[in-house]
């Protein structure tokens, strides 16, 4: 069921904090072997303590991700770019005026946004997490999975 598994897939959002970050290590945590999996973002920003508290839930450490940029990837051969905000689904489709890449844009909610108790923003990023896991695992297959 990994067929349409690209050899390299970069996942994009605005920061490079919550939503790329979750994707990628999802995809890694599933496809590693398989594929090669980088994120980035639009304007790189700050490490987000959430993220890596709702992603140690599932057994993927994301507490030594550093946010990087578009221009700060070692490599930009990529088959697919899946874009999470609307910045960087922008950056994306200039990506596929000079290479062979396929842009697919999965619009994803900035938890970052959600205000509230504690607990309230940890199921925002809880439910961000989630939802990519399940697009990820409809899009790429189920197979290869480890386990999450």
């Amino acid at each position: 069921m990994t067929a349409d598994l690209p050899g390299a897939l970069l996942f994009a959002c605005t920061h490079n904090v919550i939503r790329s970050p979750m994707a990628a290590a999802i995809a890694r945590h599933f496809y590693g072997k398989r594929a090669f999996i980088a994120s980035c973002g639009v304007r790189p920003g700050e490490p987000d303590p959430f993220v890596a508290s709702v992603m140690d839930e599932i057994g993927i450490d994301l507490r030594k991700h550093r946010p990087q940029g578009f221009a700060d990837l070692e490599d930009s051969s990529f088959d697919v770019v899946v874009s999470l905000s609307p910045e960087a689904h922008h950056r994306a489709l200039e990506m596929t005026r000079t290479m062979a890449i396929e842009a697919e844009y999965w619009p994803t909610f900035d938890p970052s946004a959600t205000v509230g108790s504690r607990e309230q923003i940890l199921d925002s990023y809880r439910d961000v997490r989630d939802g990519l896991m399940r697009r990820i695992r409809a899009r790429f297959g189920a197979l290869g999975a480890r386990g999450v």
